[in-house]
């Protein structure tokens, strides 16, 4: 699946002009605005390792709006 963007002239041409031989725009793209490349990350966490991850990283960030909170209100 694709996706179509509009672009400027101007930014088509930036982009064409630091565009590799071997290199698609979605490759050029990406290198210059260093996104991961889907096949370099695709495979490395099965779907269950992904999840339990995104879980911890979500409780984390519970637990630092709550101690920022608890900061704020010492303070007040």
């Amino acid at each position: 699946m694709s996706k179509s963007v509009r672009i400027s002239e101007e930014f088509h041409e930036f982009v064409t002009s630091h565009k590799r031989e071997d290199e698609t725009m979605e490759e050029t793209l990406r290198r210059l605005i260093g996104g991961p490349d889907p096949e370099d990350v695709a495979g490395i966490l099965s779907s269950e390792t992904a999840d339990a991850m995104r879980d911890h990283l979500e409780d984390k960030r519970q637990r630092d709006v709550e101690d920022k909170r608890e900061l704020r209100e010492r303070f007040e």
